[in-house]
């Protein structure tokens, strides 16, 4: 079980391109910065700057005046208040007096989940969660996990686990108790938009281990690239996907409900598809060291030879693509190398340290902005609940690429061409409202039958779909759980089941272009990425037949 943390280890051999990792670990400095830093203990020179304010003029009286109070109250107050419970108030005291709504001090136990992250391997059920309008919200579920197979999508707010309700609880609460040994069971409840009760699914937890890049070919021939997040090795997994979709037609990179990740695997993955010499990104720092108030700009260039120069891009991006996904977009975006669809971005623009703390606590809090190399910051204005903040986009300044085209300087990533997403129709939701009522196991049944199905198809010629006959065995089984047969009649339940069904097929054989087509039947963005796509044999082309697109649909350049 993921909370919005990252792991961070020093750089090994990155990537294939990257021949010298030393070189690469000083050019990026990435023993110090990324968006997710990890200081293990204070520099030296950090420790003699305070070594020397210590003996100048000792401890601040404040830190004296808040020991003794914590001693008083822990000696003499009626209610026996322990001490250990006033200092962890008193640091959340301190978080909050920040105002910044992406510091955290992680429990021991999370920070043992966040070690575990640096392997890649994990025991849980495979999803990220962030507290949202006070709502612990699934913000990505990975693909080939446990919470994958059961059906939980980016959005459930999760309200209890097992016997507990969770409506108000943390993230870090929901972590722990979703949290377990390979092997045993959670009860997971969500509230999801559309249906009045909760949804509860069964999930056995698993050992998760989680790449980032995900390839495939589709039937037109065009090259898909689905990053689920810019985790460590992203660099490493996107060049390997690079040199198998060389001779595509035309790249979709789908960063869609991608959360971020590291600085220096975006500016690596970045490093790939622009050419050498490009700015990649600079970030805005305090100085740790100065006595005064004082900042630090740093430059990121692009040293490495550029990858598919001649291979037309599109970048797909929504409301959840964040962070170091935004990094990568709006480096290619600003240098008009990737035409962007979709929705408008998160909008999250900051660095963030993660520091040790003694007894395996961790505290995480922001100590920089980024931008992008066009200068634009991305940072979208929330509050503490990470709720937006109202603005008025006419004022937002503009930034102009070299090939003319106008973008918006601020607020996120805004799509060249904004497309929107599917949504689900009142007939589907009527079934899936039946299925919880009658507490229908519908996303294991849906990774059953995937199962069954890729299996009877192992080592044939014939790909991912369904047969009438596995089909109707699906359908009564699913009568047998107690869903009514009028309801499984209907034209549009079976519709939305074959696809759903014919998708797990696709997933269970391990073939993402075939399930990215089968998906594109209810995915407009990534429909619109093929067509435009198709129709173009260069960057320009694909500029032109966006922007003519862009104007059949009164749309603004640059932005909605």
């Amino acid at each position: 079980m993921h909370g919005t943390r990252f792991p961070t280890r020093g750089l090994e051999d990155t990537y294939g391109n990257y021949a010298d990792a030393e070189g690469a670990r000083m050019r990026y400095r990435l023993a110090t910065l990324t968006l997710i830093l990890a200081l293990a203990a204070p520099s030296v020179r950090a420790q003699d700057t305070a070594t020397r304010a210590n003996s100048r003029v000792g401890p601040p009286p404040e830190l004296e005046i808040l020991a003794q109070a914590v001693e008083a109250i822990t000696k003499m107050h009626m209610d026996g208040v322990g001490d250990s419970t006033l200092w962890e108030a008193a640091i959340e005291g301190l978080i909050g007096a920040l105002g910044d709504p992406y510091a955290e001090l992680f429990t021991e136990v999370e920070s043992d989940a966040w070690e575990e992250e640096t392997t890649g391997n994990y025991s849980g059920i495979g999803l990220q969660i962030t507290q949202l309008n006070e709502e612990v919200t699934v913000t990505a579920v990975f693909r080939r996990t446990p919470a994958n197979q059961v059906g939980i999508i980016v959005g459930d707010v999760i309200v209890g686990v097992n016997t507990n309700d969770a409506s108000d609880w943390t993230t870090g609460m929901a972590a722990d108790s979703i949290r377990g040994l390979v092997g045993t069971d959670v009860l997971v409840k969500i509230k999801r938009a559309g249906f009045e009760e909760p949804i509860g699914f069964d999930i056995t937890r698993a050992l998760v281990h989680l790449p980032a890049v995900h390839y495939g070919v589709l039937e037109s021939g065009i090259g898909y690239i689905l990053l689920d997040r810019v985790a460590r090795n992203a660099a490493q997994e996107m060049n390997s996907a690079l040199a198998a979709l060389a001779n595509t037609r035309g790249l979709v990179i789908d960063l869609r409900r991608n959360p971020g990740g590291f600085l220096d695997e975006s500016l690596m993955l970045a490093d790939l598809l622009l050419k050498p010499g490009s700015t990649l990104a600079s970030t805005v720092q305090r100085v740790p060291d100065a006595e005064a108030y004082e900042t630090e700009t740093d430059s990121y260039s692009d040293r490495w030879p550029q990858l598919v120069p001649d291979l037309p891009i599109v970048v797909l991006v929504d409301r959840f693509t964040a962070s170091g996904a935004e990094i990568l977009a709006g480096a290619l975006q600003d240098y008009d190398r990737a035409l962007v669809l979709g929705e408008r971005s998160f909008g999250k623009g900051v660095v963030q340290t993660v520091m040790e703390l003694p007894y395996s606590r961790r505290l995480r809090f922001t100590t920089g902005r980024w931008h992008t190399p066009l200068g634009r910051s991305l940072q979208r204005a929330r509050d503490s609940q990470f709720r937006p903040i109202a603005e008025d986009l006419d004022t937002f300044p503009r930034v102009t690429t070299a090939q003319g085209r106008s973008l918006i300087n601020g607020g996120g990533i805004f799509p060249d061409l904004a497309v929107g997403d599917d949504t689900t129709t009142v007939v589907e939701r009527g079934l899936i409202k039946a299925v919880n009522d009658h507490q229908v196991p519908l996303g294991l049944r849906l990774a059953e039958l995937g199962f069954e199905a890729a299996r009877a198809r192992r080592g044939g010629t014939e790909g991912p779909g369904l047969t009438e006959a596995e089909f109707d065995r699906f359908m009564t089984i699913l009568a047998e759980d107690g869903l009514a047969e009028d309801q499984l009649s209907d034209a549009g339940v079976r519709k939305y089941l074959r696809w759903r069904g014919r998708i797990n097929v696709a997933q269970r054989m391990d073939d993402l272009g075939a399930e990215a087509d089968i998906r594109m039947e209810r995915d407009p963005v990534l429909a619109e990425a093929v067509r435009l796509l198709g129709t173009s044999t260069s960057q320009a082309q694909l500029f032109e037949a966006a922007d003519a697109e862009r104007v059949r649909r009164g749309q603004g350049p640059g932005g909605p």
